[in-house]
């Protein structure tokens, strides 16, 4: 097979790796795909149809020239370790996480190369030491998310100007919780309002968050 380079985007940065690292093996190449949440979240944001559509304008196809391991903590991020343990005993060629899953890899594994997409800043996550240099097995996205956050807030307050109070839904188990009600709280502060943190983990947990609300 031939070699292709699997290049992703961090910051202004870009890091390239071989998706065939393991090539030389018998058999196709194995993506590991790692995530904190469930298969059905990201069936339903369509996420996993457009990472297939990604790999198969590279030339990969699930199944013909390429296999796709997934590992789903199913919002208990405490599996996170064994199961990134048990995508390197696969001997995974890449593994694709989100934030909490990154993490979890980042501490499994400095040789299998690991690209990530998370919220937050890659090197406020610990995931680079920087992003021009990223350094290390790992590279990815941001969407910014974080960093918009205090802004997506502002726009709220304008919007609803009456408003004293502004409710933040946050997940206490995903490390970019933490920061995202510290920028909030700060963004609130500003704006002489008043923000009310609750938390679900899992989605068994908002109904209940929301019920605090009323």
């Amino acid at each position: 097979m031939r070699r292709r380079e699997f290049i992703t985007l961090v910051g202004g940065a870009t890091a390239g790796w071989p998706l065939a690292a393991h090539a030389q093996q018998p058999g196709m190449p194995v993506v590991g795909v790692l995530n904190g949440a469930s298969a059905r979240e990201y069936d339903r944001a369509a996420a996993l149809a457009a990472f297939r559509q990604g790999l198969s304008e590279t030339g990969y196809v699930e199944g013909q020239n390429v296999a796709i391991e997934y590992r789903w903590a199913e919002g208990h991020y405490e599996r996170l370790p064994a199961l990134a343990a048990d995508l390197i005993q696969r001997q995974v060629a890449v593994i694709v996480a989100n934030t909490p899953a990154a993490l979890a890899a980042k501490a499994a594994t400095t040789t299998i190369p690991i690209v990530f997409t998370t919220g937050g800043d890659p090197v406020q996550m610990g995931f680079v030491a920087s992003l021009n240099r990223p350094g290390g097995n790992l590279t990815g996205m941001t969407t910014l998310n974080l960093e918009v956050g205090p802004k997506k807030l502002e726009l709220m307050h304008d919007l609803v100007p009456s408003a004293a109070i502004i409710a933040l839904l946050v997940n206490p188990n995903n490390p970019e919780g933490e920061i995202q009600s510290r920028e909030a709280q700060v963004a609130m502060r500003k704006l002489g309002l008043e923000l009310h943190i609750v938390h679900a983990g899992t989605e068994r947990d908002i109904d209940a968050a929301f019920a605090t609300l009323l």
